[in-house]
């Protein structure tokens, strides 16, 4: 990853996009090409969308949930806008001139009334809408410059308001088209396309506002004075002008001053950070950029919006500064609410974004866990984030966590200058400011990782005075609750239970004093100092918890007098015991340091092995390499039952806890056998000698048998802390362990499936799971194996709390943010949201192709639910890219069949209505609905050889498709079994379509009226009605359509002529009866014939004249 620049320090916010509005698009069906949203407003708890159809959409911004659809009638919506004081009114335009004002009464939960209309802007295209701040009133703005004012009745105003129609009043006509519109405190500011206009609606009195002129769209609003000491001042008003400059002007329309940003404009574009790509910050400066604002918005906190068709920005015009400017593409229209931004695109696309600073949104980020884009935005905007200020939203330990979240082999480059950052990192205002008070006698610090602060002294000697009193009274501390312990125990044993138990009752108070006498110490290093307090007193305790296990042994309880003698010995034990824990910790890390080394040489000279072309060719040799590897491998990081059974003969005394109370417990266990009898002495030892020798069979034994009726626990975590140079050798030879005994059934060692269970954490999780798709036919277990596995690596993500909630679209959301994408991780959430939600979310998996292919699907789903995805994947490309899509899906080859077999089965009509009792083509069965047809008929309609289509023309015959059998005999050159299944069909319409079989010979032709004189012979009627009713009439007959030589015959004789048609039956030897209407079809016919003859004829002549005329 390249090193990420920094924005300069004059750059506080910027524009992030947290929200997906793409499945609510998808929801609306604003992503077909029918549909498109046309305009948008915004308010607080609304966002309306209108559409070309004439609907608009009703959205509940909280949790993005459609509430209503209102229908109009008049055109397409070309203008919305919500009342600003009032979220019960909204006022539409349409294409058509025609504003129309809804009450929604969802407080009474009553029906959408529309309380206003008017069609005083009829026949022009409206441009504005602007709803008055304090009444139900609507400002109308059209092409011509008319502004008119539309004022509506409800039931909120009182008894009868809302039968109350109020006229409609034309506030002024300016000399051009209205560009935008703006009201505030009685006065309504109308911008055009030459200049602005200021008009007192109640004094019906006009002002200009400047004296010079533009031509173009440019925008102006009002811009409210609500802070500090402004608060209760008249509202400023803002004009556009060319070459990027703005008029400021007061409430009486007196240009005050002029803002000029072309040259503050040259600063380079701030990212847009959003989830659909990286953001990417060039510092190079551009050049000024002389624009037209088409539009002005009051946004967020005094602050100025406009857009181009590129690009969004956002002025500060209290001090004439560009808060940012931001590139966003194909800008069409923008809707804001305080500091929300909706951006509607041209391709229909709608955007969220938000403006905040960049320290919030860090915070938003890490919320929702996108640790690369937050971590990008602390590294460009480090000069914010590094402040005082931003420890409140951003604490040091989130940072830490950040950088923890990151991946250390890809984004090495950006951890590095995270940790610049967090050095740089001020703590917060009060802290700091104690913590130089405190120390202010000392010449300098540092502030460590944990937060205590390091104090380097102007005297020498200072610093190792305290800490060597720090270290000393650590250790009293220490000794004081050794001591403190020892007398507890004695206490308790010397008095009664009573006492014992207040003693025991009151020890946490006197034993967790621990008090450093630091003069500096401020919260962070309290904490620090704690968990040593924990730590040492953890120690104590496990010491304490070994002597109270041998004093209160049974003896001594009974016998007193044993006490005081009891006593030297278990200080005595104890002080063996912690002398043999220590060493044997030492023997521990000195065997693991000796184990890894042998790991280590094994895992290298294996790899120096493979790296051999004849070695990794050859799977016998390459087999071998990994037999020597694979023992010591078995030996050192192989699962702790195994390891327990490999030393069971080597250490059958026990080790660890069983060794120390043996050891220390003997004395106790002598005395009470010199007690008992000697006979029964030298019987128990007889027993225990049989036992000991009988117990490792039956423990292995049984080891065996639960290792065969259960399987290996995976193990996702290296039991181990590995290196990285090694743990990558390892993956490497493990991925290639499982693949070689994957492949080639291997099972002398280990087999595949038990291997992964066993080394999962070693194993290239991509590399595993194409290898599970590729035998996934042979051996099904090792795709089980991994979707466990995987499922339990991803079990902390907080992905599986949403889906576990059972929202989809907010899964599918959190999925789509959780790039980049990783084909195991997704697939592990897809078996949660497919165990969750069943089909639907197969369907809306398609939407990750190709990370996760129909192979990864197909693993996972039922066979209906795979086909359900395989039809929405192929149709969620455009109609003219579905077969070369579909073409690039089939491997291997063999797929065609196997998915034509499943269309052909599923959501299917039954074979008794499409087959007879012999396997002929019922009457008309062609006409049933067959659930997948559309991916049948691409299926079919691919490339493929000879025997491809043979065997799927067989399928589709056997199964009574008889759509797709007629377009592969048409393809196979089968035309007589074409020609014959279609007259048992009896349907005219499979000749005469395009995708028809239609003769192309008189041979073809003879042979198609014989088989309908055949079929019409010996077919049965057509039945009335069937179970379901017939698919082609609902349940009735009809004779048009119906193949006879009557039919053909006609239809002959619209290719041949009514004559050549009737001498082509008497040479068939067929006698046909013509009826009336084919008599008076055959006549009309030999009329047209003569007349196009005559035409032809007559075309031919002139030709020739003029031919003629021009050689002489």
């Amino acid at each position: 990853m390249p090193v990420i620049p920094v924005v300069p320090e004059n750059h506080s916010h910027l524009l992030a996009e947290f929200d997906c509005l793409d499945p609510l698009l998808s929801a609306l069906r604003f992503d077909s090409g029918r549909l498109k949203c046309t305009c948008l407003a915004v308010s607080r708890k609304w966002l309306a969308l209108g559409t070309s159809a004439g609907g608009l959409h009703l959205i509940q911004k909280e949790g993005w949930k459609q509430r209503l659809i209102l229908t109009h009638k008049e055109g397409s919506i070309t203008q919305v806008a919500c009342c600003p004081h009032d979220e019960d009114f909204i006022a539409v335009a349409t294409s058509q001139g025609l504003v129309v004002v809804w009450e929604l009464q969802l407080e009474r939960r009553g029906r959408p009334e529309r309380v206003s209309v008017s069609s005083e802007h009829r026949g022009h295209n409206i441009t504005a809408l602007c709803w008055d701040t304090s009444t139900l009133r609507v400002f109308v703005g059209d092409s011509v410059g008319k502004v008119s004012c539309l004022r509506a009745g409800s039931s909120k105003l009182g008894k009868g308001s809302a039968f109350v129609i109020f006229p409609i009043q034309t506030v002024t006509t300016v000399d051009s088209r209205v560009v935008q519109l703006g009201y505030q405190d009685g006065r309504l500011l109308v911008s055009s396309l030459s200049r602005c206009y200021l008009c007192d609606t109640e004094k019906e009195k006009f002002w200009r506002v400047g004296n010079k002129e533009r031509d173009g769209e440019y925008g102006a609003c009002f811009l409210p004075q609500s802070r500090g000491l402004l608060v209760g001042q008249p509202p400023l008003l803002y004009c556009a002008r060319p070459g990027s400059r703005i008029w400021e002007a007061n409430f009486n329309g007196e240009v005050l001053s002029t803002h000029q940003f072309k040259k503050l404009l040259a600063c380079p574009p701030l990212p847009l950070i959003t989830y659909r790509n990286e953001p990417n910050y060039n510092p190079a400066q551009s050049s000024p950029q002389s624009l037209g604002f088409p539009k002005l918005l009051y946004f967020g906190d005094q602050n100025l919006l406009t857009w181009t068709d590129s690009a969004v920005y956002i002025f500060t015009p209290q001090n004439g500064q560009v808060l940012l400017w931001t590139e966003v593409k194909d800008v069409a229209d923008i809707a804001v609410h305080r500091n929300e931004l909706f951006c509607l695109h041209g391709s229909g696309r709608l955007s969220h974004l938000s403006l905040l600073s960049a320290e919030r949104c860090v915070e938003r980020l890490l919320r929702r866990e996108s640790w690369t884009l937050a971590a990008t935005v602390c590294c460009m905007f480090q000069h914010t984030i590094t402040t005082s200020r931003a420890r409140k939203s951003i604490p040091i330990d989130r940072l830490e966590h950040l950088k923890s979240q990151l991946s250390s082999s890809a984004q090495t480059e950006l951890i590095n200058q995270l940790e610049e950052v967090i050095l740089k990192m001020e703590p917060l205002d009060s802290a700091s400011s104690s913590r130089r008070s405190s120390i202010s006698s000392h010449e300098s610090f540092n502030v460590l990782d944990c937060g205590i602060y390091r104090v380097i002294s102007r005297r020498g000697s200072q610093s190792d005075e305290e800490t060597s009193s720090l270290m000393n009274q650590s250790v009293s501390e220490e000794e004081r609750l050794k001591e403190f312990s020892f007398v507890q125990e004695e206490d308790q044993v010397d008095h009664d239970p009573q006492s014992g138990e207040r003693l025991e009752a009151d020890r946490p108070d006197q034993g967790l004093q621990f008090h450093l006498p630091l003069s500096f110490r401020t919260k962070p290093p309290r904490i620090a100092l704690q968990a040593v307090k924990d730590s040492v007193s953890s120690f104590v305790k496990k010491t304490t918890e070994k002597i109270n296990t041998l004093q209160m042994n049974s003896e001594l309880r009974h016998r007193p007098e044993f006490k005081e003698s009891a006593q030297p010995d278990t200080l005595a034990g104890t002080a063996s015991y912690s002398d043999e824990m220590e060493s044997e910790v030492y023997n521990e890390m000195s065997n693991a340091e000796a184990d890894m080394d042998e790991l280590r040489s094994a895992t290298e000279q294996a790899v120096s092995q493979i790296q051999d072309p004849l070695v990794l060719l050859d799977p016998v040799c390459l087999r071998e390499a990994l037999m020597e590897w694979l023992p010591v491998l078995e030996r050192i990081l192989g699962p702790a039952v195994l390891l327990t059974a490999s030393v069971t003969n080597s250490n059958l005394d026990g080790s660890g806890e069983e060794k120390w109370d043996r050891e220390y417990l003997s004395p106790c266990t002598e005395q009470q056998r010199e007690s008992s009898e000697s006979v029964a002495e030298e019987a128990e030892l007889g027993e225990k000698e049989v036992l000991c020798e009988k117990q490792p069979t039956v423990d292995m034994t049984e080891n065996a048998s639960s290792l065969e009726n259960h399987p290996e626990p995976i193990r996702v975590a290296s039991p181990t802390p590995l290196p990285s140079d090694l743990e990558a050798n390892l993956s490497e030879l493990a991925t290639l362990y499982t693949e070689l005994s994957c492949f080639r059934h291997q099972q002398e060692v280990l087999e595949s499936a038990t291997f992964l269970r066993r080394y999962f954490f070693l194993l290239d999780q991509e590399r595993v799971r194409r290898m599970c798709l590729l035998c996934y036919q042979q051996q099904p277990e090792m795709m089980s194996s991994f979707s466990e596995a995987m499922l339990a690596l991803t079990q902390s993500s907080k992905v599986v709390e949403i889906i576990q909630r059972g929202d989809l679209l907010k899964s599918l959301r959190s999925l789509r943010e959780l790039q980049p994408w990783r084909a195991p991780h997704l697939l592990a959430h897809f078996h949660r949201l497919y165990e969750k939600h069943g089909e639907a979310a197969v369907r809306s998996f398609s939407q990750f192709y190709p990370i996760i292919t129909p192979a990864d699907v197909e693993t996972v789903a039922q066979r209906s639910h795979f086909l359900a995805y395989l039809d929405n994947l192929v149709h969620s490309r455009a109609e003219e890219h579905r077969l070369s899509f579909l073409q690039s899906l089939l491997e291997p080859e063999s797929l065609r069949q196997d998915w034509l077999e499943l269309a052909l089965t599923h959501d299917a009509p039954q074979h008794a209505d499409t087959l007879t009792s012999d396997g002929r083509p019922r009457w008309r069965s062609h006409c049933f609905t067959w659930g997948y047809g559309r991916f049948l008929s691409l299926l079919i309609r691919l490339p493929a050889d000879i025997s491809s289509k043979e065997k799927m023309n067989e399928m589709c015959r056997s199964h009574g498709y008889w759509t797709g059998y007629l377009y592969l005999c048409k393809e196979l050159q089968r035309r007589t079994e074409a020609f014959s299944t279609i007259c048992e069909l009896d349907d005219l319409s499979l000749l005469e379509d395009p995708d028809g079989v239609e003769p192309q010979n008189l041979d073809e032709w003879k042979l198609l009226i014989q088989l309908s004189q055949q079929y019409c012979r010996v077919a049965d009627p057509p039945p009335a009605t069937d179970v379901n009713g017939s698919s082609w009439s609902n349940g009735a007959t009809d004779c048009e359509g119906r193949i006879s030589p009557e039919s053909l015959t006609l239809l002959l004789a619209r290719t041949l002529g009514p004559d050549r048609a009737l001498e082509l039956l008497r040479e068939c030897g067929v006698q046909v009866v013509l009826s009336a209407h084919s008599e008076l079809v055959c006549d009309l016919l030999r009329v047209a014939e003569r007349r196009q003859r005559a035409m032809i004829q007559t075309m031919l002549e002139r030709c020739d004249r003029f031919l003629w005329s021009q050689h002489a």
